[in-house]
Order: structure tokens, then sequence, then C-alpha cells
């Protein structure tokens, strides 16, 4: 039976990306040695990091002056490093769920922190609007994607201040405005690669500002000053982004995720929203294109497990929605497939005609 993964994250890959890297852990570039055992300093690896960034700049449209960086430790790391480097008196976040609570919570270490909005008191199902942002802060800080809620910001925000962003789970699904932003970074096990590795895009001048020491290693300027190497950088994950990048290229670039992104999504919400079985949880403006949360309509709450066990039955892998919103969570990222979304909807017709 054919498997369709609707993991959150780690999320799916292309196969051919997944094949590539394999075949390079075999045999890196026919050097008889893997690529998981290799000098992070050997000739070879050295034009990886650079067709790498290479592309990140490309297929994102970065401007001139930012450097993209290649780390450890996860968005949560980030969560820390972010105010550490540019936090100088007063930040603004945007509180859209859990990771921006954490990102929050991190931030509040090194300075005054203002909470803009937040949609905390409905269970985040909405991105909250009307607000306003400081002119004051050194940056607002958002979460653009919000995994476990299913709520996506998939423009950029009108706002006077630069911008970070958490693009952890929707980075290289959409075009973005770099420009707006001091820095971006993403957890790459979501949308581009396996665990293990972290995007940071960076401002350069915006760097050196902040009134503090900074740890050698929690300093962006470190990184950017020694290419993502100074000290042993996640080479596996690392290739497999640049599979990756060469195959959102391939296939079109951010804009044609982008149209992908919303072909599939259609296809999703609309059966939710004609299956009376089943209901959105988020505000149909505010729903995400990389996680469709959905639940069972209250009179059919029963039925949430025997759901969950036949679309298991089918081939669908990692549905289960988190616990803090429960029912169903098919998440879309750039390397699902028509076929898969189609393969889930008629799971749930299938299901329908059975009850």
């Amino acid at each position: 039976m054919k498997k369709y993964n609707f993991n959150a994250g780690p999320s799916i890959l292309p196969r051919e990306v997944i094949e590539n890297t394999a075949k390079q852990i075999l045999d890196f570039n026919g050097s008889g040695l893997s690529l998981a055992e290799i000098s992070h300093r050997a000739k070879d690896f050295q034009p990886v990091i650079d067709e790498a960034v290479a592309l990140i700049k490309e297929l994102l449209n970065v401007p001139e002056g930012y450097s993209v960086l290649f780390l450890g430790g996860g968005a949560s790391l980030e969560f820390c490093m972010v105010p550490y480097n540019f936090l100088i008196k007063k930040a603004a976040y945007l509180n859209t769920g859990v990771w921006a609570k954490k990102a929050m919570k991190e931030a509040k270490l090194f300075g005054e922190v203002v909470e803009v909005a937040s949609s905390a008191d409905a269970n985040f199902t909405f991105i909250p609007k009307g607000w306003t942002c400081p002119d004051d802060v050194d940056y607002l800080h958002i979460t653009t994607n919000n995994t476990i809620y299913g709520t996506e910001i998939r423009k950029e925000l009108d706002v006077n201040v630069p911008m970070i962003g958490d693009m952890s789970s929707d980075i290289f699904s959409r075009p973005v405005d770099v420009a707006k932003y001091k820095c971006i970074y993403a957890g790459a096990q979501k949308n581009l690669s396996m665990a293990g590795v972290t995007i940071v895009i960076v401002k350069d001048d915006e760097l050196g500002k902040a009134p503090r020491e900074i740890p050698t290693m929690l300093n962006y300027q470190t990184h950017v000053e020694k290419g993502s190497m100074f000290n042993t950088p996640p080479v596996v994950p690392i290739y497999t982004a640049l599979e990756n990048l060469r195959w959102i290229k391939k296939m079109g670039g951010v804009e044609a995720m982008d149209k992908l992104a919303h072909e599939r999504a259609d296809i999703v919400y609309s059966e939710i929203d004609r299956n009376k079985l089943f209901r959105g949880t988020v505000n149909a403006e505010d729903r995400s294109l990389m996680n469709i949360c959905f639940v069972m309509n209250e009179e059919y709450a029963e039925l949430e497990k025997p759901f969950l066990e036949y679309a298991t039955s089918q081939g669908m892998v990692g549905i289960k929605g988190h616990r803090s919103v429960g029912g169903f969570r098919a998440s879309c990222y750039n390397a699902q497939s028509i076929e898969g979304v189609q393969a889930l909807v008629k799971c749930m017709k299938d299901f329908e005609a059975q009850h």
C-alpha cells in the first residue's frame, strides 16, 4: 500500500531528494567516503555550502547586505539568539501560538517585550487584526505559520518597524519580501530538510548593536565571519537542503510552490466544508496552507478514533491532530502531492458514506 506522509515535522521530502542524499551518504562525489564521515573542511563540501547559499538568495530574492547561515539548535535556539543579537531596549511580539509564546518568553530575558496582540483566549483560532505596533521597538517578531493550530500569515504585514520572522514551517512555500526583515529563521525539518539544521537570513548592518557581551556561539557575527564554519556544521542536513533547493528551483521556484500550496489546500478545505462529519478549527481567512487542522462535528465526535484508524489503514500517515487542538492535521508542505491530498479526501468521502 502506498503511504502518504502528512507529518507536521520532521516532514515529507521529495523522493528524489531522499534518494540523492542516500547516494551521497554511501559515496560522496565519488570520493569513496560517506557524506556522513567527510570533514566539513573537505574541498568537496565547501561547494555544497556555496550553492545552497546562492540558491536561497536566488529563490527568495534576498537583497544585497544579507548573509545566509546554517546553524544548529533549531528554531528554539533562535528564540534566544534573536533577542541576544537584536533587542536593544524594547521588542514587539505577535502572539499567535505556542512557538510565538516561547519566543516571547526568551526575549523577556534581554529587555522589554510588548505583546501587540494575541489570540490565546480563543485557543489561537485566528490571526489578530486591527492592532498597532509601537514605533519605538527594535523589531516586531512574528511566527508566519502556526503548525499546531493551523493559522498562517501569508502576506507581509504593513508595519513601520523591521520584522523578524520565524518561518520554520512555510519558508520556500511563497515569495517573501526579505527587505522587510532584520532576520528570518527556519528550522529546516518542516519544509526544507531533515532535522539538524536551521536556516538563518540576517541583515549584516543590524549586527553588533546589542548593548551586551554575546557568547561566541550565540553571536550571529561569528557565523557570518566564518561562513557557517566556525564549528562543525550539520553536513548531511545541509546537503539535503541543497537537494531540496535544487528541486524547488526545477519545479518553478517559490511562485510555483505558492500555486501548488493553494491548489492542495483548496482541495482539502473544500471537502472539510462540504463533508457533514467534519469542520475546520480556525477562521477561514486565516487558514494555513501548510497545516490543515480539522475535527469531527460535535454530533459525530465518537467517530474521531474510527476515522483515524480508517485513514491510517488507507495509507494516511501522521494526520492525528496536536493535543492542543485534537482531531486531525494534514500537513501539506512543498513536497506533498496533489495525489496525496486527493487520497485523503477520498478517505473522508468514503468514511462519510459508511456513516
